[in-house]
């Protein structure tokens, strides 16, 4: 985990792409302003997408991925770090604002809804008067990177299973603010 707090979303794809057995298989895909990798899990095709795009305009890279793949906001699942969530929690939010985070407000604002589901991942809140814009882009500690390898691992299973169990007709694209990335699945 050699990343920022900010971007413990892309943490967590890359532990799904390794899961997946496809991490090597990234390829840049200018029309959506990220690298993606196709793959299959069961009988639906995944999409995953990384922004190569700044984190505040992110919501680019992931409309452009929805008009691609034809995936709608509902079916576009989000996976964030999350301020107001102690290190090591983690939890699912359907809809709803931004709540202050800049790459999910992007999102919100390129496909015009708020629709799309999260998977919210705690870094907690600054200590003492490190800003938190420091705080954000600063790195994990050792013992912090330990908690976080459990909730990659745990998030990841989480991810699975509402691949697995929850599919729908449609699509479903997991992105993940700031440099995240996104899985989309075709049934």
């Amino acid at each position: 985990m050699g990343g920022t707090r900010h971007s413990v979303g892309m943490e967590v794809l890359a532990a799904l792409a390794s899961r997946l057995g496809v991490a090597e298989r990234w390829k840049g895909d200018r029309q959506v302003s990220g690298e993606v990798i196709l793959s299959e899990l069961g009988q639906s095709q995944l999409v995953l997408l990384r922004p190569k795009l700044l984190m505040n305009i992110n919501g680019v890279s992931v409309a452009k991925a929805a008009a691609k793949f034809q995936i709608q906001p509902e079916d576009i699942f989000l996976i964030h770090d999350e301020l107001d969530k102690p290190l090591g929690k983690f939890a699912m939010k359907h809809g709803g604002s931004a709540r202050g985070h800049n790459g999910v407000r992007s999102c919100i604002e390129c496909l015009k809804t708020d629709v799309m589901p999260r998977l919210r991942i705690g870094i907690g809140r600054p200590v003492g008067k490190l800003s938190v814009e420091r705080h954000v882009l600063g790195r994990f500690s050792k013992e912090e990177q330990e908690i976080l390898r459990a909730v990659q691992e745990q998030s990841v299973d989480l991810l699975l299973r509402h691949l697995t169990e929850h599919r729908t007709d449609t699509q479903l694209q997991l992105k993940t603010p700031p440099q995240g990335g996104s899985v989309a699945e075709k049934t």
